[in-house]
């Protein structure tokens, strides 16, 4: 079924949590392994009812945030979400205790069990109410973002459609984009400073109120991080500012004297060359055909798969006013679609974008089947290991998007990946901060980041641009409003797939063959054990970091940059 015939009807939570109720107490009397495993996967067919509306509520919602329709039901699931998380919640307390334990063990792992024990910790029905408006809030933001008309060169545009501007070849030009792209966040400072001051409150009541310090722990066990700890992330961090920010020093110190400027400013972070940045060949209905040619070539199993999403029209790639401003992938688990959403504007990110929301989508493709919803998809870090290293194994297709400027695209595109270690950890090293003072004022909170600039960032500089000279760079990112302790696993996730590079450099086929191994293991397993599955070394250990980092700089240093 196409994605825009899938039928919508929203569920009614008495109705629904009545049949609910009935299948757990089904499930919790059954009088035979089989009885239980049957009842289970009834279970797990609701929960698939009611997590496809969602799914359908949200998607629709972010293609059109003006209009109301799709913005009620997406208020709608806001108010309902943690009733539904009640739900799920009651469904690990019995798996952890259901009488055939040992059987369901057996056919489905240990891995759904220590997870439901986990999920277990972060949930109590007493913060409810605080869910509530934490989505609330978060959807708060979304529009915030999405509904930003923004009068530049005689044109309105949303953010997104800043971007070619800020990227031109014209530094004047790039300069006025740039100012008017953060004077639109200037404008709205005091509702985001509001907003997200009101998200740290409620997230650090609902952490106090199930026994926990601060929000720190509890967005850890959020996030599923079974097999790592706040001090090795620590440690992470420490290795970044250690061996990956000189390297980035060196990086801009390039760029300033490729670009002839006396000081590297924000709006220049994203020019990369003199003579403009790579572009894509193209309109997005071309770069579609481009890459399902790509795709169809990478191998059977990415030829079947991107046929699968042009046939269902599951991409959608066009930017228009009032899209939200976002790049994802979500599956509808009803359908087992895989869904990707972005907003093309005619730079090298559309190609980032496609490659890596393919990545996320090409995993679900392959692991969807699982008659166990936690086990169709990992961990966040373990999903972007997915979805950036799809960029990095379609590297030998990028003459097809780039043309003559592919090798512009290969310096910019592993640059990029490096100059994005320090700031990823930035973001995850304020964000404990952040909510290990919760009540830090937004001045505190803006001058935290400015003291993260000074240890990751040495090298941004503002231009006398009052907004972002007073700290608030990071609120452009959702993440901080949308996903809490999210970032770092772009940071996990990109050491991984620079490994898959590696490998791909020294034997495609090998790498391929390990890449799609660990997408068909989906979530069954935590990110440490799904590195061994995949044949990577873990980012906490040794020299991993380091030696990643050099590769991708010894590389970079064997390109005569001046040239381009």
């Amino acid at each position: 079924m196409k994605f825009s015939e899938i039928p919508y009807k929203r569920p009614v939570m008495e109705e629904y949590e009545a049949d609910y109720t009935k299948l757990l107490t089904q499930f919790k009397e059954a009088n035979s392994f089989e009885e239980q495993d049957a009842t289970l996967s009834q279970i797990n067919k609701k929960r698939d009812d009611f997590e496809t509306m969602y799914q359908l509520a949200y998607i629709r919602y972010t293609t059109d945030t003006t209009n109301e329709t799709l913005k009620d039901e997406a208020n709608y699931f806001d108010e309902v979400n943690p009733l539904y998380d009640k739900m799920k919640n009651q469904t690990y307390e019995a798996l952890i205790n259901a009488k055939y334990k040992n059987e369901l063990e057996t056919k489905w792992g240990q891995h759904i069990f220590d997870l439901a024990a986990l999920k277990v910790k972060a949930f109590d029905p007493q913060i409810i109410g605080d869910l509530q408006e934490e989505n609330r809030l978060k959807s708060e933001y979304t529009k915030l973002k999405g509904m930003a008309k923004i009068e530049f060169e005689g044109k309105t545009h949303n953010l997104p459609g800043l971007m070619p501007f800020m990227q031109t070849k014209d530094r004047s030009i790039r300069k006025k984009a740039s100012e008017a792209y953060w004077g639109y966040f200037a404008q709205k400072q005091e509702e985001l400073d509001d907003i997200f001051d009101k998200l740290v409150k409620v997230r650090h009541n609902m952490a106090v109120k199930m026994g926990y310090k601060n929000y720190v722990d509890l967005g850890y066990v959020n996030m599923e991080r079974l097999d790592y700890t706040k001090e090795m992330v620590q440690n992470l961090r420490q290795q970044i500012v250690e061996h990956v920010v000189p390297i980035t020093q060196t990086l801009r110190a390039r760029q300033k004297k490729r670009l002839g400027v006396d000081n590297l400013y924000y709006y220049d972070f994203y020019f990369d060359f003199k003579s403009g940045n790579p572009k894509p060949k193209g309109t997005p209905q071309e770069i579609l055909a481009k890459a399902q040619k790509m795709y169809g070539e990478l191998s059977k199993e990415t030829a079947e798969f991107f046929d699968y999403m042009l046939k269902y029209d599951l991409l959608d790639v066009i930017n228009r006013p009032g899209k939200a401003d976002a790049g994802y992938c979500w599956c509808l688990s009803n359908y087992k679609h895989p869904f990707i959403f972005a907003n093309f504007n005619g730079t090298s990110g559309d190609i980032d974008v496609l490659t890596h929301e393919a990545g996320h989508a090409f995993q679900y493709f392959c692991s969807s089947q699982s008659g166990i919803l936690e086990y169709r998809e990992p961990s966040s870090e373990s999903c972007e290991i997915h979805a950036m290293s799809m960029e990095v194994l379609t590297y030998p297709w990028m003459h097809t998007f780039f043309e003559e400027d592919v090798e512009k695209y290969f310096f910019a595109h592993l640059s990029r990946g490096i100059l994005f270690y320090p700031y990823g950890c930035a973001v995850d090293h304020v964000q404990h901060l952040f909510y290990e003072n919760p009540h830090f004022t937004p001045q505190e909170r803006a001058d935290a980041w400015k003291e993260m600039e000074r240890l990751y960032l040495p090298d941004y500089q503002y231009d006398k641009n009052a907004y972002l000279e007073s700290g608030r760079y990071w609120q452009r990112q959702g993440h901080f409003f949308e996903d809490p302790f999210y970032y770092i696993d772009y940071v996990l996730a990109g050491v991984c797939a620079y490994q898959f590079w590696q490998k791909s450099n020294k034997d495609k086929g090998e790498a391929w063959k390990d890449y799609h191994t660990l997408c068909k293991a989906g979530g069954t397993a935590p990110f440490l054990e799904l590195l061994k599955i995949a044949n990577l070394k873990s980012p906490f250990e040794g020299d991993c970091v380091e030696r990643i980092a050099k590769d991708i700089a010894a590389y970079l240093e064997g390109i005569d940059d001046t040239k381009f």
